[in-house]
Formats: structure tokens, sequence, C-alpha cells
């Protein structure tokens, strides 16, 4: 699939999406560009160093944030994954601050029948991964079929946010625990629906209790996520971004500008379904 250009993406829903309703950073570009490694960082060398989804580390934050305001205007990049048919936006810069994210591609796009699963029944797997580790900051796309406990109608248009929300966090917990045990580790604080090229996107904002950390003992540190939520043909899309409750004010602001810009793309000749050999683990 060609890139997007440059006019088309900064005019569109995706700069200026009414499905978050606070006010976040102007996007002063968004770079469209394929999909790229930032850093020479394999997969391996994140696992020795204990950086996944469920269990990223949570050092102290970089003094950098420190002179981040919410209100600066933020250059964006964009990841287009044809194997998966999604893209989004991510910031890469504030340049009025010379402020730089330190973006390392963890997981690079997969499709779902090797993705790396989220929990031991393997329904909900990651297949692309980005963190920022200076500032500890996680962006991951994930797919999984729907958890008919919360979502009993074939009609998505019936779905309620809240319910798309738990579906998705009761099985995105990488511990061998029930599903109410997962689901008691979050607490969705905020969730509501939008049409988005006609199609229903679910929006939801929720806490982690338990930080996974073992570096930092503060007993209220816990992580922050903003996630979106769409279907397509059975199985539901997640994007989710996350950073520290410590630094939320600072950067909260540019993860809903990636949420909000999270879009399902028309499938090309280099789309895997997630049903096509779901047996097939490479």
């Amino acid at each position: 699939m060609p890139p997007a250009s440059l006019s088309l993406l900064c005019s569109s829903p995706l700069s200026s999406s009414p499905c978050l309703s606070r006010r976040g950073p102007s996007v002063i570009l968004c770079s469209s560009v394929p999909i790229r490694t930032n850093a020479n960082l394999r997969r391996r060398d994140l696992v020795l160093l204990g950086l996944t989804s469920s269990f990223i580390f949570s050092g102290p934050t970089s003094d950098s944030l420190a002179a981040v305001s919410s209100d600066q205007d933020v250059k964006m990049d964009m990841l287009m994954d044809d194997i998966n048919a999604y893209s989004f936006l991510y910031p890469i810069e504030l340049p009025d601050k010379n402020f730089s994210f330190k973006w390392v591609e963890s997981r690079k796009p997969e499709r779902y029948s090797s993705a790396a699963p989220l929990s031991p029944d393997a329904r909900q797997r990651i297949v692309s991964e980005r963190v920022d580790m200076i500032h500890n900051l996680v962006i991951s796309v994930s797919i999984g079929p729907p958890n008919l406990r919360f979502l009993k109608s074939n009609d998505k248009s019936a779905w309620k946010a809240k319910d798309v929300a738990d579906s998705i966090l009761s099985d995105k917990s990488a511990l061998r625990v029930t599903t109410g045990q997962r689901m008691a580790e979050s607490s969705v604080l905020d969730a509501h629906s939008d049409i988005v090229g006609g199609e229903p996107y679910w929006f939801y904002e929720y806490i982690v209790r338990k930080s996974p950390t073992i570096s930092v003992q503060e007993p209220n540190l816990y992580r922050r996520n903003l996630a979106v939520t769409a279907e397509r043909d059975g199985y539901l899309y997640s994007l989710n971004a996350s950073t520290l409750s410590k630094q939320w004010e600072q950067i909260g602001p540019f993860l809903e500008k990636t949420v909000a810009s999270f879009r399902l793309l028309p499938p090309t000749e280099n789309y895997v379904p997630p049903y096509k050999d779901p047996w097939r683990f490479w």
C-alpha cells in the first residue's frame, strides 16, 4: 500500500479527532513513511532486560520531562502495518523544547498466528510494539477474538464501550490467574464509542493497580493506559498506549493523539487475516 499523502493525513480526522474529549497538543508534522526499525535492539535483548508489554521497567523518570508541557506542538510519525492492515501516529519530537522521544521497535509487525500471546490461553496476541525505555512509554497493538462473557451479541453496533474494554482487559494478563483476577488488576476510568469511517471504534482509559516493577517501590505508582479497539472479520484490533502515573500530565496528551489516530486500513495483498493458518507459529 502506498503511504497516504502528507496533506491528506494532516487534514483528516487523525489530527482533529472528536473521539477524545480532552484537548491535546497540536500536531505540526505528520510524516507518512513505511515501517522501519529505529534501533538494532532485537527482541531477545529486550527479554533479557525484562522489557515486555506486561513487565515494563519503572525506573526513574527522565529529567527532560520536567520541561515538557501538554500544550506544546508535537511532531509525529506514522506506522503502517500492511500485514494486519492498520496505521497510527506516534510522537517523535517537540521542536520548541528540543525534546525527542527514544522509541525502539521491540516487536516488529507480524501475523497473528506467530505473535506473542498476552495470556496463557493465547487468545489475544501482540502483533507490534514500540517502547521508549528512557521515558517509560509503551505503544502496542494486539489482536484477539471477543470474549463472549462480555460481548454476547453478534451485532457490534450494540456493543457498549465498557463491555469492549472488559473483554480486552479480561484476556490481557500474562499471569496464570482467573479472568476475575485479571480484571481486578485494572480499573476502567472512562469508556465511550465513536463512529469513524462508518465503523464503530471504542475508546477507553484504565489504570493497572499492580505496577510491574521491582526496582521502584512507590506504593502509589501504577501505569495509566489509553486504548482504542475496532472490529474486523470477527476479531478485535486494539491499540494501547501507556506511561507511569507520575508523568501522565506531561505525556498523556501526546498518547491521546496516538490513540485517536488509530485506523483499520483496507487490506492489501500483504494482509494476513487472523483466522488464516491459526496453527502456524512462524
